[in-house]
């Protein structure tokens, strides 16, 4: 560690908790549950050098965001993240995969939107991650894309309950599909580049390939849709029509004159 711990940007647990806004009493746990590396030790004393900070600020934003801190801490030992690189490595992903703009509304304007003012669905959308209360009357859409389906599908006659139904039932799909691309990306370009020691001029290459990966998901979920809904339309469709045909012709058989 160099002599200017100041300069160099290592600081003590008292002037990293002064400069980051978390108290030293959560530094200490965040070390205490793996968040946090341990600092290095001179003379009795332990510095705290530029990746503790980042790693802080990352671990507020997360938290800040709804992230509990065991999903935090899995998140951060899925890459290893040991450096302020790898820091600045989950910050772009997320970025890539969450650029929608959250926006906040009032309770009156969701009540307006969707047609009622029942609490238990506030509740419930809070619940599915779809909102996250700000108090007075005042809530942030986590997704407002996602509510927005929600709202045009209840503007369409279907009851808000269903809607709500219809979007958590897509969520869990979706989470599927994403733990098979997150595992695609982890296992086949993540873990190998990790395992060469990260190289510092393959990180462009990782970068590209997650925002290709974003590209052919989205292109690959919207082909297997169409494919999976045409499909289940001929067979629904199909079905129903094989149906009535049976059922219509059952007594004009009945009906008909016996021949010799």
């Amino acid at each position: 560690m160099p002599e200017d711990d100041e300069h160099d940007g290592w600081r003590t647990i008292d002037e990293l908790a002064r400069v980051s806004g978390v108290t030293v009493r959560n530094i200490r746990a965040y070390q205490a549950r793996g968040l946090l590396p341990p600092p290095q030790v001179k003379a009795r004393t332990g510095y705290y050098g530029p990746g503790h900070e980042a790693r802080l600020e990352l671990i507020q934003d997360l938290q800040d965001e709804g992230v509990k801190l065991d999903t935090i801490k899995k998140l951060l030992d899925t890459t290893g993240g040991s450096t302020e690189q790898v820091v600045h490595f989950i910050r772009t992903v997320r970025g890539l995969f969450a650029a929608e703009e959250r926006q906040v509304v009032q309770t009156a304007e969701l009540a307006e939107r969707f047609a009622t003012d029942d609490v238990e669905l506030l509740k419930r959308g809070q619940k599915m991650g779809l909102l996250r209360e700000l108090g007075d009357d005042t809530y942030e859409e986590v997704s407002p894309r996602l509510m927005n389906a929600a709202a045009d599908l209840t503007g369409l006659g279907i009851p808000v309950g269903r809607s709500l139904d219809v979007v958590e039932q897509l969520r869990k799909h979706a989470d599927g599909i994403a733990k098979i691309y997150v595992e695609l990306f982890l296992g086949e370009v993540w873990q190998p580049f990790d395992a060469s020691g990260r190289p510092s001029d393959q990180w462009p290459r990782v970068y590209e390939t997650i925002e290709q990966l974003r590209r052919i998901s989205g292109e690959a979920m919207l082909a297997v849709l169409e494919l999976a809904v045409s499909e289940r339309l001929d067979v629904t469709f199909g079905r129903d029509i094989v149906r009535n045909v049976k059922t219509s012709s059952a007594p004009a058989a009945e009906a008909a004159p016996e021949t010799e």
